[in-house]
């Protein structure tokens, strides 16, 4: 019943920005969180940031900290990713995720979230 679709993925240049969106539709409901993930080739997908829906909290990777921004419009029922100062190991293939219910775990935990979408590559040339 529920879809996530992913966009704004590129090409760019160290330093550059770019803003990801991911849309669901097929919802009663609204979820408990929403985040992102990304993996790179050769590694384990990683958390980078999530969003508590009912009161946008946030919460962010270290490595993202202050060049990332987690955010959700209600009316679109969107979430997005503003990504600033972007490096070359921010290259992956990024992941936005739905969690349904209430986890007893953090939001970094990769299980605890029920529908993702397919992925967007973002690619940061040196």
């Amino acid at each position: 019943q529920v879809q996530l679709v992913e966009s704004g993925g590129g090409l760019v240049q160290a330093g550059a920005s770019l803003r990801l969106s991911c849309a669901a539709s097929g919802r009663t409901v609204s979820p408990f969180a929403m985040g992102w993930f990304r993996q790179a080739p050769g590694k384990e997908r990683e958390f980078v940031a999530a969003i508590r829906w009912s009161d946008r909290t946030t919460y962010y990777s270290d490595s993202v900290k202050g060049r990332f921004t987690i955010s959700r419009d209600n009316a679109k029922n969107t979430m997005y990713l503003q990504m600033n100062s972007l490096k070359p190991e921010d290259t992956a293939a990024y992941y936005c995720a739905a969690r349904r219910r209430y986890y007893s775990g953090t939001y970094s935990t990769i299980g605890s979230y029920d529908y993702w979408g397919q992925g967007t590559q973002v690619t940061v040339s040196s």
